[in-house]
């Protein structure tokens, strides 16, 4: 316990004494170190007393010692030192014991929080500080369990207690700026906040939250003033809340009596003022407790009057959550509300499916609603059910619920809980979709796919995704549907889609590869550019999956259309191209053959030798001329020109990327082995020091 703190400020005072006096034994002055050697023995008589001394037993030496002599210096020296080391060993070894027994009590602590008995994990907590007091993970968990029991500056003496033992200690400045806040002391929770990424600059995200976190209380703490100031006027406006909230708190009136409750209740909410005084009156518990309001938003009766007031009370509170972030977050505390915020997506009712993806909509426009939505929602069911309004809804309702699911799929919380979804649940109507394609649904299609391609970016969906056989199918009826005919920017998204499934390896689409690489060589013939690179990008990650595939592709004049490429300005259709090219001439001879006789002197591929092109494609160009170098007579054509010395570039350092320079150093070997010759330019320019410095990199 921290009763009287200065023992602990008491025990780092005599640690520092001790290091002085270590540094006064290696002094050259005798005298220095006869001092030290009286200060020393002082000082192990006053460690060995008992802390919060309250009887004086100093004593007068009657006898005192005399100096010691400069021939016993050596001596009294070495006793001391082995005093010391004899007593840093028993500090040690309690120490041990002491670290074992307040870890012990800290576990115990731990489980106590984990059960939410803030009281007892306070106490053990506390048990292990009088064991051990320097412990800092005490203080800070300690403080967490202050934080949980409103105790709010308790806590905050327990951050001080912290950092004291670490300066630097992230968890307290946490917890502190999280107690500042309970106290509604705003700016010192800001500064508490603001430290933790002066310390680790890497947590601006999470420090960000906590400051936003900040405003919001700041925010809310300062509508509720002035809504409660406003009702102690007597203001009309302020007034006519509560009044209103009271009537639709009588029980077991007709659907028709709320529904013009709701419907006067509406326009008084839509201002700051009229949505904290909602809150502030308990509205959200008299909505939800009414059992005919509950009854309508669960779709338990079917009749038009119930239609209505399920319509008025979402209405309601898309106004009372609009710009409110403090009533959005008690909405998602109301059960009934994230039951039926779902399941009302499917109703047969066209006013109410409207209303439920406006309110949807509301959450998905701010990075709060989005994480509110992601914890309190069953999100596997809300992709089903908005799914169901994409592609088989007949409603007029499909584009405001993409957007909703594509704004919610660009959050990566909402993609980790789709992570096992099913196929039916995404899969299944976005192939249903695809294989229809028609002026009338490809608006939506457009934001679908791009929908799709973000849950694709979390790695375990992509991997589902890139196994599905009929999404394959599906793909390759829909390039071919679009490559002839108007719907070119549906192609264009699609094939950027490809593109990123076809990072993962699998069997589906090694079986699927011959078909779809043909799709894209005819695609490369058309007249859009931005279609021929996507395409060629298709084809850079498709290839290394089948050596049938490539050899295919080599068939089908695939390096002529690439070396075509290169000669262009785009520097995406570059990357791709020479990636493509690489992969070729990797498997086939023919593709080495078709390349070398196209361009004896490899002109092409030797200005793209430089990094100003981009590691990426320099890398892949050295690859590529490591594979020709294989054919007779490659590299003596290549004598008189700057090839040595450009490779010798890449390998010396000027690509920072160690696979580039690896991929230089091999050109380099393979392009001396095949043209002996090449070696004496090589030893003009020092490459063969250079050279023998990249074999680690090769082997």
């Amino acid at each position: 316990m921290m009763e009287n703190p200065e023992d602990f400020e008491r025990f780092l005072n005599n640690v520092d004494k001790i290091g002085q006096l270590l540094e006064d034994f290696q002094s050259s002055d005798v005298g220095v170190q006869q001092k030290a050697v009286a200060k020393a023995d002082s000082l192990i008589a006053a460690l060995d007393e008992p802390c919060r001394t309250k009887v004086n037993k100093t004593t007068i030496n009657t006898n005192p010692l005399l100096q010691p002599s400069l021939s016993s210096h050596n001596e009294s020296q070495e006793h001391f030192m082995k005093i010391m080391e004899r007593d840093a060993e028993d500090r040690s070894i309690k120490r041990m014991a002491k670290l074992k027994e307040a870890t012990a009590l800290k576990g115990k602590g731990n489980e106590a929080y984990a059960q939410q008995d803030y009281e007892a994990a306070v106490k053990y907590y506390s048990d292990g500080l009088a064991v051990l007091r320097d412990m800092q993970p005490l203080y800070t968990n300690r403080a967490q369990a202050y934080i949980k029991l409103k105790r709010y500056k308790e806590a905050i003496r327990d951050c001080e207690w912290a950092l004291k033992c670490n300066e630097r200690c992230i968890k307290a400045y946490v917890h502190m700026g999280k107690a500042c806040l309970g106290l509604k002391k705003y700016n010192e929770a800001k500064s508490c906040f603001e430290k933790i990424q002066k310390i680790e600059p890497r947590r601006e995200k999470m420090v960000k939250e906590y400051l936003d976190l900040v405003d919001s209380e700041e925010k809310k703490d300062s509508q509720e003033r002035n809504a409660k100031q406003e009702l102690d006027k007597g203001e009309r406006k302020a007034t006519v809340v509560p009044q209103l909230l009271e009537k639709l708190s009588r029980p077991g009136q007709v659907p028709l009596y709320y529904c013009g409750g709701l419907e006067s209740l509406t326009p008084a909410v839509t201002d700051c003022t009229g949505q904290t005084l909602f809150r502030l009156n308990n509205g959200f518990s008299i909505i939800s407790g009414n059992d005919v309001l509950r009854r309508c938003l669960l779709q338990k009766t079917d009749d038009l009057l119930s239609n209505d007031l399920c319509i008025s009370l979402l209405r309601l509170w898309r106004t009372i959550c609009h710009d409110n972030n403090e009533n959005q977050i008690i909405l998602m505390k109301c059960p009934v509300a994230r039951r039926s915020l779902v399941e009302l997506l499917t109703s047969g009712h066209v006013e109410v499916v409207k209303e439920c993806l406006e309110l949807l909509r509301l959450f998905s426009k701010t990075s709060h609603g989005r994480r509110l939505v992601v914890d309190n929602l069953n999100v596997q069911t809300l992709v089903r059910n908005l799914m169901w309004c994409i592609s088989e809804s007949k409603q007029q309702q499909e584009i405001t619920a993409v957007y909703v699911l594509e704004t919610f799929a660009s959050e990566e919380g909402f993609r980790l809980k789709l992570r096992n979804m099913q196929a039916d649940c995404v899969a299944v109507p976005f192939q249903k979709m695809l294989a229809n394609i028609s002026k009338f649904n490809q608006n939506v299609l457009r934001l679908l796919i791009s929908c799709v391609g973000f849950l694709a970016e979390d790695e375990v969906i992509r991997q589902n995704l890139a196994h599905e056989q009929h999404c394959w199918e599906t793909f390759l009826t829909a390039i071919k549907q679009c490559g002839t005919s108007e719907y070119k920017d549906i192609l264009y998204l699609l094939l950027g889609l490809i593109i990123n499934l076809s990072t993962v390896t699998s069997s589906t689409m090694q079986e699927h590869a011959v078909s779809l690489s043909d799709c894209c060589l005819d695609l490369l013939k058309n007249a859009d550019g931005g279609i021929v690179t996507r395409a060629t990008g298709v084809l850079s990650t498709f290839l290394p999956q089948s050596s049938e595939a490539v050899q295919h592709a080599v068939r089908r004049k695939v390096v002529q259309n690439m070396c075509w490429l290169l000669k262009g300005k785009c520097q995406t259709a570059t990357k791709s191209a020479i990636k493509t090219l690489t992969i070729c001439t990797a498997v086939s001879d023919k593709a080495r053959e078709e390349l070398v006789n196209s361009d004896k002197k490899l002109s092409t591929l030797r200005q793209l030798l430089t990094s100003s092109c981009g590691e990426v494609i320099s890398g892949n160009a050295a690859l590529c001329l490591a594979h020709c170098f294989e054919r007779e007579g490659v590299a003596s054509h290549l004598l008189g020109t700057d090839i040595v010395l450009r490779l010798l570039r890449l390998a010396a350092g000027e690509a920072k990327n160690t696979a580039v320079q690896k991929n230089a150093a091999i050109a380099l070997s393979k392009l001396c082995q095949s043209e002996p010759r090449h070696v004496e330019k090589l030893r003009e320019l020092h490459g063969l020091e250079i050279l023998h410095s990249c074999a680690k990199l090769i082997s």
